[in-house]
């Protein structure tokens, strides 16, 4: 297991264009990719997850990767909340 904390970036937050970027992301690889909020962990898969976290601008998460291709998994969803999700 991986982890890293990111600060989001996205002057609106994970709405649904950046959400589903994130989610999309995500989905490329075969390890579970979740995320802690605020005390709750989701799934980063998830469209629904990721938007009912209601994430912010400035709001940092932490990236928490499981399985056989968790370091590139853990990288690349960090490169493209750095990068900002699409915005």
């Amino acid at each position: 297991m991986v982890k890293q904390r990111v600060t989001i970036t996205n002057p609106t937050g994970l709405h649904l264009r950046p959400a589903g970027i994130f989610c999309n992301t995500a989905s490329n690889f075969k390890c579970k990719v979740t995320f802690e909020y605020d005390n709750t962990i989701a799934n980063a898969k998830s469209v629904l997850s990721v938007l009912g976290a209601c994430i912010k601008k400035g709001d940092e998460i932490e990236l928490i990767c499981e399985g056989e291709d968790e370091d590139k998994a853990l990288s690349e969803m960090v490169a493209a909340i750095e990068g900002g999700l699409g915005e």
